[in-house]
C-alpha cells in the first residue's frame, strides 16, 4: 500500500470514530512515534526483555511452531 493510500484509510478510519478517548489515544500514540527515534524502543527493554524478543524471533523461524491466519481468525470469531 502507497504512502497516499494509506493516509486516505487513516483519515477515513479516524473520521468514523466518535469516541474521544479512542482519538485521543491515537493522537497520543502518534505524535509519541513521530518524535521517536529509531531504536528507542528496543533500547527501552530491559536485557531480560531483549532476551525474550529474540527467543520468540527464533522460535517464529522453526515453521511448526507456527499457526495459520485462517486458524487464529476462526478461533477468535
Amino acid at each position: 500500500m502507497s504512502t497516499v493510500e494509506l493516509k486516505s484509510n487513516l483519515h477515513q478510519l479516524i473520521e468514523g470514530i466518535q469516541n474521544t478517548k479512542l482519538l485521543e489515544s491515537l493522537h497520543d500514540l502518534l505524535s509519541e512515534r513521530k518524535n521517536a527515534k529509531a531504536g528507542s524502543l528496543w533500547n527501552s527493554l530491559t536485557e531480560s526483555q531483549k532476551k525474550e524478543v529474540m527467543d520468540a524471533y527464533e522460535e517464529s523461524e522453526r515453521p511448526e511452531n507456527l499457526t495459520l491466519h485462517s486458524e487464529i481468525l476462526r478461533k477468535y470469531k
